[in-house]
């Protein structure tokens, strides 16, 4: 919690970390969480959600979002926005979204990755964020779960793809799906190798 504490030091009373998943992917949104922790938080196990098993990312989600003293914002940008906007402005208008869906509207915020440009509230950018920061992992593994179990619903409604297995991500197994059926309405378009001229398997 020490970026949390020099924000408090300079003033600030409540801090929001904010985090995103699903950038990389051929399908699907892109969810971004925002997260204030109580004052003199701490967890023995909170880490990057890239670095836990989905079983322990699942029991920490559960845990954050059951406790009462947790304020949490959760939204996804679609696939449809992501090709009219392109994926960067997409990731940064979720992670404002994020932010201000808050019941208790952050006075700063603790950003994973480089800083946002024209962000609505006083920011600071960490690299590796969501490993050096308890709000952003928190808000890391919030992004993930919530952007997981959403693909999960699309592979019943669309089985061919095997969603459930790569959540969107460019496997063999994706691309060969691709090659074989085409795109479906949760792809993004604008992404290669989603309009078949680059496919290669």
């Amino acid at each position: 919690m020490d970026h949390e504490k020099e924000l408090l030091a300079q003033g600030h009373q409540w801090i929001a970390g904010i985090d995103e998943a699903g950038r990389g992917p051929l399908a699907g949104p892109v969810s971004a969480a925002a997260v204030i922790l109580p004052e003199g938080f701490s967890h023995p196990y909170l880490n990057d959600s890239k670095k836990l098993s989905e079983k322990q990312r699942d029991a920490l989600y559960a845990e954050i979002t059951g406790d009462e003293r947790i304020v949490w914002h959760t939204v996804f940008i679609t696939a449809e926005e992501i090709d009219r906007i392109n994926i960067l402005r997409a990731t940064h208008l979720g992670m404002e979204r994020a932010a201000l869906g808050l019941i208790q509207k952050p006075d700063a915020v603790l950003i994973d990755g480089r800083p946002v440009r024209n962000f609505p509230l006083p920011q600071v950018a960490l690299v590796g964020g969501d490993s050096l920061s308890f709000s952003i992992a928190a808000a890391s593994i919030i992004a993930k779960v919530t952007r997981d179990r959403w693909m999960l619903e699309m592979a019943e409604i669309y089985p061919e793809y095997g969603f459930e297995r790569h959540k969107g991500y460019g496997t063999r197994q994706h691309l060969q799906a691709l090659r074989r059926h085409g795109p479906c309405p949760i792809h993004r378009m604008t992404f290669a190798p989603v309009s078949q001229m680059e496919l290669k398997l």
